[in-house]
């Protein structure tokens, strides 16, 4: 059954738009907004029915709230007022409303009126998952392409993606960097990291598959598959409305080879400098580089590569991220089996 929150000081009004949903939908009457934030911590609604003038916080002000908060700011809302003020309708909408319905109202009117939205919505959430599911395949055929010119990395994307995901819940787990964490998208952020390495789809095939250890030229040019990721994704950007899938895919193209000390490439940023997604990337990134083979090397052992991550803490990695990691080595070991079985 949906939830929707009522939000009006007025009890009236509350007991009648309770009477009038109930049966067709699960009602909470709250007297304020300070009630609706502190209920949404534990609950969250399907859609605000959203008094305009309370004392204290506003409609206005309380819609601003709303669309600030990372779990509230995609929920439907109607406003409720006893105004006929034009003005104040348009203000509503330009902040988000999909709605006015004016007070006192019927019961019949209101339901029709909740009824037309929370469809709307139902049919705008479908169109949204269509287009993030060709979304993450077109990314994915691309992180495929890339792969793929790379004959010594198999698999490198799709584990470095679980290593990530492993990495990023760990760190929530311990509180840590939890404010940022906490204002991603993970459901977009895991899959952008696909593309941290798109910037080798202009490195030559010679050096990409040269099977032995590169000349320092040669290094110095896949050095530039960094910048060159980063170029390509802000060729994407100019041309979409985007603003968090390909951020995040530019992040962790462009700073994943950076390094705590500073002495990381193509920038030299140092500690906090260095953006959350590329200091994370970087153990994923390492661990995987470390535990595979290439033309020039055995792989490591999973003991090895811990024992490397774990004594370059504070110098390539940041030590709240390798902390991290040695609580969560075991996962990483099993993600490795898994996909390689």
């Amino acid at each position: 059954m949906k939830k929707i929150f009522i939000v009006d000081d007025n009890d009236v009004n509350l007991m009648t738009a309770k009477l009038a949903l109930e049966g067709k939908y699960k009602t909470f009457g709250l007297p304020s907004a300070a009630r609706m934030f502190q209920l949404a911590e534990k609950i969250i609604p399907d859609l605000i029915l959203l008094d305009v003038d309370m004392p204290e916080m506003d409609g206005f002000e309380a819609m601003k709230v709303i669309k600030e908060d990372k779990n509230l700011k995609d929920i439907p809302v109607i406003f409720l007022t006893g105004k006929n003020d034009a003005e104040s309708e348009i203000k509503g909408f330009e902040m988000g409303a999909l709605d006015f319905i004016n007070k006192p109202f019927s019961a019949p009117v209101l339901i029709r009126r909740i009824e037309t939205q929370i469809e709307t919505d139902k049919l705008i959430k479908k169109s949204l998952r269509a287009v993030r599911d060709i979304h993450a395949a077109i990314i994915n055929v691309i992180a495929d392409l890339v792969e793929g010119r790379d004959h010594v990395t198999g698999g490198h994307i799709e584990r470095t993606q679980d290593y990530l995901e492993i990495l990023v819940n760990e760190l929530l787990r311990k509180g840590v960097y939890t404010d940022e964490i906490n204002s991603w998208d993970l459901s977009v952020l895991y899959p952008s990291a696909q593309l941290h390495d798109v910037g080798k789809i202009n490195i030559s095939d010679l050096i990409l598959n040269k099977p032995g250890r590169l000349t320092p030229e040669e290094f110095e040019k896949i050095k530039t598959h960094s910048t060159i990721g980063v170029d390509i994704i802000d060729r994407i950007i100019t041309k979409t409305d985007d603003d968090g899938f390909l951020m995040h895919a530019k992040k962790f193209a462009g700073y994943h080879h950076e390094k705590w000390d500073g002495s990381g490439y193509p920038l030299g940023l140092a500690g906090e400098e260095i953006c959350l997604e590329g200091r994370i990337m970087a153990v994923a990134d390492v661990y995987d580089a470390l535990v595979s083979e290439r033309p020039y090397k055995e792989p490591f052992s999973h003991e090895e590569a811990v024992e490397i991550i774990k004594n370059d803490s504070g110098k390539h990695f940041d030590p709240n991220i390798v902390d991290a990691f040695l609580n969560v080595k075991d996962e990483f070991l099993l993600a490795l089996k898994k996909n390689r079985e």
